[in-house]
């Protein structure tokens, strides 16, 4: 598989998930069961359970203060989107789509000082990254 379509795979599914616990949520339900409709409509019944017991599993885990549901459930995701991508490569343009018409999601207070970057250079490209301060001297 590309590793765009992973990356994609990867983002969509932190936001689905993030979006999930939020007053996005039944916005989130209808565009992921309507992708699943285009693509697999005999899967979008199914999808659309699996994102109502997504959505009550993470709700009752942030209660209890448990954050490493979310990354769970989270991979979960990644993986059924990175599957529905594999099986149909032409479908990239709609998850970017939808994860355009989706809020952004506000990184929740529960997962500590997590830090996710990526990076991509090309020819002679330089890249610096950093989750905190950074010094570069030197040429």
């Amino acid at each position: 598989m590309d590793s765009e379509l992973v990356v994609l795979a990867s983002s969509a599914a932190t936001t689905v998930v993030g979006l999930l616990a939020t007053d996005a949520w039944e916005q989130t339900k209808v565009a992921v069961t309507a992708l699943w409709q285009r693509a697999r409509p005999e899967q979008a019944e199914a999808i659309e359970g699996e994102l109502l017991a997504t959505r009550t599993e993470l709700l009752a885990a942030r209660e209890a203060g448990d954050g490493g549901a979310e990354e769970e459930l989270t991979v979960e995701w990644r993986a059924r989107l990175r599957r529905l991508l594999a099986a149909d490569p032409a479908l990239e343009r709609e998850l970017r789509g939808l994860l355009a018409e989706l809020p952004p999601v506000a990184p929740s207070t529960d997962r500590g000082n997590r830090v996710e970057m990526q990076g991509r250079a090309s020819e002679h490209a330089r890249i610096y990254m950093s989750g905190g301060d950074m010094h570069i001297t030197g040429p």
